[in-house]
């Protein structure tokens, strides 16, 4: 739903630019970024805020965001010109935001790449012969699962499980970048996929069930200015990406970005 930017701002909102992200600075998955050509493309930044939150704010809340000054002078964007890390430096005059489910709690998700023969036993991801779509060469039956709706393979996650914000995660980094090396092994992607998403996600538990529940509301963001979409790229593309993840809790906004790309393959 796109708001104009007329909006009410009731929120305001600081960069806590001294929070660290453990696994932005992991050695491990720095290097696995870079092989799958998302390092120096691929950020989080985290800002607080300091009103009361509910879901049903998004637009309001997510318009807020964009628009406020520690927003606009801090948020991180590769500039389609430079290919540079710069910041968003624009007015934004309205945003879409589409809320992400985000409910599981577990990595058994993923089990059914097993039972269904898209991974061995072994970890190996089961090969096929190379196939196009896009920009993405598919080689292995795990695109095939991510990419190819015609495919028989593609079946074994409903599309309600694809919303996801893990099966996102996943997809994306199994997507990578540009000059991207896949992986023969799932392991690394599940393994990252999982440090990701628990770094990002808040859970609390229930105090009746004691059962334990993601807390956050994510969102899948993109804003506007006068000249058209300005964040998180001014190019569409499936690895152009941007979420915000908000504990209502500790009142704060994490925002994991990529921009697609490297080298000489500038936006």
């Amino acid at each position: 739903m796109a708001v104009d930017r007329g909006a009410e701002r009731a929120f305001t909102f600081r960069h806590l630019s001294n929070k660290k992200i453990n696994f932005m600075e992991d050695n491990k998955i720095r290097d696995l970024f870079a092989k799958w050509s998302m390092h120096g493309r691929i950020t989080v930044q985290i800002f607080s805020f300091d009103e009361y939150f509910q879901a049903y704010d998004k637009d309001k809340f997510v318009l807020a965001f964009f628009q406020d000054p520690n927003v606009v002078t801090n948020l991180k964007v590769v500039s389609p010109f430079s290919c540079e890390w710069t910041t968003l430096g624009t007015e934004v005059k309205k945003i879409e935001a589409e809320e992400v489910p985000c409910k599981q709690l577990s990595m058994l998700f993923f089990d059914c790449l097993y039972t269904e023969e898209i991974v061995r036993e072994t970890g190996h991801i089961t090969k096929c012969l190379d196939e196009f779509y896009e920009d993405f060469t598919i080689s292995d039956k795990l695109r095939q699962v991510l990419l190819l709706e015609d495919s028989d393979n593609y079946q074994i996650f409903s599309n309600t499980e694809r919303e996801e914000f893990v099966f996102r995660i996943f997809k994306h980094l199994c997507l990578g970048g540009v000059l991207c090396q896949f992986e023969d092994r799932v392991d690394p992607y599940l393994e990252t996929t999982k440090t990701i998403y628990k770094e990002l996600v808040s859970v609390q538990k229930d105090p009746d069930t004691k059962d334990i529940r993601v807390i956050s509301t994510v969102f899948k963001v993109t804003a506007n200015d006068d000249y058209g979409t300005c964040f998180p790229s001014t190019q569409k593309h499936e690895q152009n990406f941007a979420y915000l993840i908000v504990d209502p809790l500790k009142r704060h906004v994490h925002v994991l970005y990529h921009c697609f790309g490297g080298g000489l393959f500038c936006n």
